[in-house]
């Protein structure tokens, strides 16, 4: 018995001559393949592209003759038909991490902090693989900054799915809002897939780009792997499991520069004091009454939803809204940033914020470079290129700079306010990490309203 393999709209169609699903019925019986259901509609049957790998590897097992026609008509050829080199030396970790993945049937995602070099063990992973590769990003930038990565590392064409092309070579980068898009067409045109940021990846919609390519390899790199909604349940399904992992601490004073975080409480103004206690009481009040305890985001969800019908709610939600808005925004952290930009006179300056608004306010007080996602492209590059060639030497952004951009380096980062995410925090961290020349020692400083709940969203994200 031969069963043939062939890609159709996103799915693998398993043909035995007869309806042959994963409890092995069917005119010419074939063993349990993972993901494989009956396809009446055929007389064969299917399983998501994704599992190609896996019905690949049981039909091997199982001693069953394959006909593989999945990847045989795609536009580049066959499966070794890009020679690919590259001058990069391997760090240790480096290696050690591409090893592990190799290890794992070229599948898994690696785990490195910002500024580690995980661009670096992907351009290898492709050239070990010499097949044609897929790269997924989630911004712009990153696309531009990969497309002139592989244009200098590879003679060889890149294409480009995203910020207005579509041209599509034998190694292509795409955003993926385009991949989206594009998935069920190119879905086998690609023999491996290299997710970056591939925690994006758990995001509802995003994981049908990995659903319906049927690239049996896939790399994953990521600073933060785990998700706060389990969405990294499904990266691991679909792309691997965390096969290497290494934190900032691991690489800090080697091969990162090493760094001093240093928390400095701020108190609110007499005046911030008392709109913020009105607000957060009004806030704490109703969740009292309604017996919502705000220990997780489903909690959160409810008072979204009472706040459609309920006018406490939304007033809740409002005062929650402004006396977060008081605590993050304190003066005082504005005269705490003046002080320490005056102590840091000489070094490279990143300040993060949470609003927009107070990213102007500093740029006008302080006359600092401003970024947000209000910036068009071409000045955010001339800002950064900028600050690179030591122009400025300060910049001031709100969260735009967090990941997808490739932030000159830098030794100070001051976060005025963010979130509780520990891979925010981690990303901001990074931007102040790369060995240095002179091998000084990185500082972040963190402002944190003293008595608010300031306090724990600072405490969650470490």
């Amino acid at each position: 018995m031969t069963v043939r393999l062939s890609y159709e709209n996103g799915t693998i169609r398993v043909d035995a001559g007869g309806s042959a699903g994963a409890d092995g019925t069917g005119t010419d019986r074939i063993p349990p393949l993972p993901g494989v259901e009956d396809d009446p509609r055929s007389g064969t049957a299917r399983a998501p592209a994704y599992r190609y790998a896996a019905i690949r590897r049981a039909l091997s097992v199982a001693g069953v003759s394959v006909e593989d026609r999945v990847l045989a008509d795609r536009p580049s050829g066959g499966d070794d038909d890009l020679a690919l080199s590259t001058d990069y030396d391997l760090r240790e970790y480096q290696a050690d991490a591409l090893a592990a993945w190799h290890d794992a049937d070229d599948r898994g995602v690696l785990e490195l902090p910002t500024g580690a070099g995980k661009t670096v063990i992907a351009i290898r992973a492709m050239v070990d693989l010499g097949v044609p590769t897929l790269v997924v990003v989630p911004t712009i930038d990153l696309l531009d900054q990969w497309e002139r990565e592989l244009d200098t590392e590879f003679d060889v064409p890149i294409g480009r799915f995203g910020g207005g092309e579509q041209r599509q070579e034998p190694i292509t980068v795409s955003t993926y809002d385009s991949a989206y898009l594009k998935a069920e067409d190119v879905g086998d045109d690609f023999a491996f897939v290299v997710f970056d940021e591939v925690h994006h990846l758990g995001g509802e919609g995003y994981q049908d780009i990995a659903r319906l390519l049927a690239a049996p390899a896939r790399l994953g790199l990521t600073a933060t792997f785990e998700r706060p909604d389990g969405g990294h349940e499904t990266v691991a399904e679909l792309v691997g499991e965390r096969v290497y992992a290494l934190d900032v601490d691991d690489l800090a004073g080697d091969h990162l520069a090493p760094y001093d975080i240093r928390r400095m409480e701020v108190e609110l103004t007499p005046e911030e004091r008392e709109r913020y206690e009105a607000k957060q009481g009004t806030f704490v009040g109703y969740l009292r009454e309604s017996g919502i305890t705000f220990t997780s985001g489903e909690d959160y969800r409810k008072l979204v939803m009472r706040s459609g019908n309920d006018p406490r709610a939304r007033e809740a939600l409002l005062a929650k809204s402004a006396a977060r808005e008081i605590m993050m925004n304190a003066e005082r952290k504005i005269e705490r940033l003046a002080d320490l930009l005056d102590r840091h006179r000489e070094d490279r300056v990143i300040v993060f914020t949470a609003h927009t608004e107070l990213v102007y306010r500093l740029s006008e007080r302080f006359l600092i470079p401003a970024i947000t996602a209000e910036t068009g492209a071409k000045e955010r590059r001339e800002i950064l290129e900028r600050f690179r060639d030591g122009t400025y030497s300060r910049v001031v952004a709100a969260n735009v700079l967090d990941e997808g951009v490739d932030v000159p380096d830098a030794n100070v980062a001051v976060v005025l306010s963010g979130s509780g995410s520990e891979r925010e925090f981690t990303q901001r961290l990074g931007r102040v990490l790369r060995p240095k020349d002179d091998g000084g020692r990185a500082i972040l400083y963190e402002l944190v309203s003293a008595e608010t709940a300031e306090e724990r969203v600072a405490g969650r994200r470490r």
